[in-house]
């Protein structure tokens, strides 16, 4: 006999859990222009067959335009977790299948209801800003595809509120890697095909609160081992003769005109010096004498010689360009990623050999030691959430923040082995602390460490014993050049929402009102690293948060 259960989006089905434990979520709130989620599980206890059932699923709403479906496919971890640093707060540390990936039904419509064995579909309803207030029932039936009965039902309600879900005013960036499509589906850099497919990634990352995107100007000098290339993805031609330099920022321009045709309006500059130590030059490539080869990499050092002179010709260049689009002042700059207190010097070289070109931009670096911010080496950082006390302690302004593979302890994160209210949890934490930014890693990154090979993210979600399962990537490749969303990705698109809807309360009733009812509800005040672990705190703040605005 199959059982069909509601669910909220933050249960997680694991092929061997409970079914009877699965807690019901029947009804829930969004305000007009929000998307609200939720599952549906169902189990065969296989008394009546030892084959799956294959059905279909048929939605049956008034507002039934509004619902997507997508069965949630496990996916394999051979590193959940870093075994040495984890906490008891996971919900699985051993290797394993794990829910995560979403394939919408218009791609494939098979349900599988398989004897003892948990599987769910996610249930995404996308409220229109113009949607009439009121409350609408939402039924899902699953049908035999062999016997044409139904089989199961799941009945939910919706209220839709009047008030509009406000804009983004987080910026938001999770490094975009263009090398990753490109090896992935086996076409060439900025060929027609690898723009068809970096235009569909933009616009899944833009439809999940990304509005900062990773813009290789040159191709970024990240998570690249010493000695080693990344595929070349530089947006700008350079051409180096007798000496002299000429910029063709042509693809730039496209790029730009790209992201903003899909809602990303900011631009995130790759790093100027190499990752780990400011040491050396990224990767760039340029035409000389009729050939285009690579002029500066990590045999350049990064102050004082040819390269030095090259950024004195290029970021006034590019800076122009930038401004003739209109987008210079939505731009961020980058010196070097994650400098520590043995590359001090050679850091604090390399800003003060571009700080005259970069006057008046946006410069901002991942740094956590707090004595760096204080002596101003990295006066505007961007500090991992597990360090991030200190600055907040200090009343330190325009803060942002970000996650890695490294907050894997007491913090939020977004790996597959955590459970899914400990990723939405940041909503109220970048609320509660005033964060103006965060940053993530890993939209696509499709590499092992130091980005040695390529991995199939199909079958390898850790990067080769790299990072636990979830930190790497955020979407999957679909074959058409889509990407599929995942679980994690989602739900933390439903943390930047909870925390529109908290600024819109917010701007309301004022945010010490809106904090205090966080803490009520909380129990204590909520920080990056102590705040409560139970589902029902997200999901009854966020109907009181609806609520109040009405």
């Amino acid at each position: 006999m199959i059982f069909v259960k509601t669910v909220s989006s933050l249960e997680k089905c694991f092929l061997d859990d409970d079914f009877a434990a699965k807690a019901p979520f029947i009804a829930g709130s969004a305000l007009r222009g929000d998307r609200l989620s939720y599952q549906i599980c169902l189990y065969d206890d296989g008394t009546d067959t030892a084959a799956k059932t294959v059905c279909r699923a048929r939605v049956e709403s008034p507002v039934a335009h509004w619902v997507q479906l997508s069965c949630v496919h496990h996916v394999p971890s051979l590193m959940p977790v870093f075994p040495d640093r984890c906490d008891e707060h996971y919900l699985r540390t051993e290797s394993g299948l794990f829910p995560d990936l979403l394939i919408p039904l218009r791609d494939n419509p098979n349900v599988y209801a398989v004897p003892r064995q948990l599987h769910s579909l996610w249930v995404d309803v996308r409220v229109p800003q113009g949607a009439a207030p009121g409350t609408y029932p939402i039924t899902v039936t699953l049908q035999d595809t062999k016997t044409g009965a139904d089989v199961g039902m799941s009945r939910f309600t919706l209220t839709v509120r009047e008030t509009v879900l406000p804009e983004q005013t987080l910026l938001y960036t999770q490094w975009f890697h263009c090398d990753c499509l490109a090896n992935y589906y086996g076409v060439e850099t900025f060929s027609p095909d690898h723009w068809r497919i970096i235009s569909n990634f933009l616009r899944t990352a833009a439809d999940n609160g990304v509005n900062v995107i990773l813009t290789p100007v040159f191709t970024p000098p990240l998570d690249t081992a010493v000695g080693h290339n990344r595929r070349t993805t530089q947006l700008v031609d350079i051409t180096a003769e007798n000496g002299r330099y000429t910029f063709d920022f042509t693809r730039l321009g496209r790029w730009i005109d790209l992201c903003r045709s899909v809602g990303i309006h900011h631009f995130e500059m790759p790093h100027l010096f190499t990752q780990w130590g400011a040491q050396h030059a990224p990767q760039i490539v340029a035409r000389v004498d009729g050939e285009v080869r690579q002029i500066f990499g990590w045999e350049s050092e990064a102050v004082g010689g040819a390269y030095t002179d090259f950024l004195h010709r290029f970021l006034p260049a590019l800076r122009a360009y930038l401004r003739e689009k209109g987008v210079e002042e939505q731009c961020i700059f980058h010196i070097s990623d994650e400098p520590n207190e043995q590359q001090l010097d050679d850091y604090r070289r390399a800003r003060d050999s571009v700080a005259a070109l970069l006057e008046d931009c946006r410069v901002m670096d991942a740094q956590s030691d707090y004595e760096f911010y204080a002596s101003g080496i990295v006066p505007h950082p961007i500090v991992c959430t597990d360090m991030i006390q200190p600055f907040l302690d200090s009343g330190a302004e325009d803060l942002w923040a970000y996650t890695c593979c490294a907050q894997c302890v007491d913090v939020s994160n977004r790996f597959l082995a955590m459970p899914s209210g400990r990723n939405r949890i940041m909503g109220v934490q970048l609320f509660r602390h005033r964060i103006r930014g965060f940053l993530q890693w890993g939209y696509n990154f499709y590499n092992n460490q130091y980005s040695i090979a390529p991995v199939d993210p199909y079958r390898v979600t850790d990067g080769e014993f790299f990072v636990p399962s979830g930190d790497a990537f955020s979407v999957y490749p679909a074959p058409d050049g889509t990407a599929y969303e995942t679980i994690h990705l989602a739900v933390f698109s439903q943390a930047l929402r909870d925390l529109r809807a908290l600024e819109a309360l917010a701007e309301r009733m004022g945010r010490d009102t809106v904090n205090a009812l966080i803490d009520s509800r909380a129990g204590k005040p909520i920080t990056f690293t102590d705040y409560p672990r139970d589902d029902s705190f997200l999901l009854d703040l966020r109907e009181t948060v609806n609520e109040m605005l009405g």
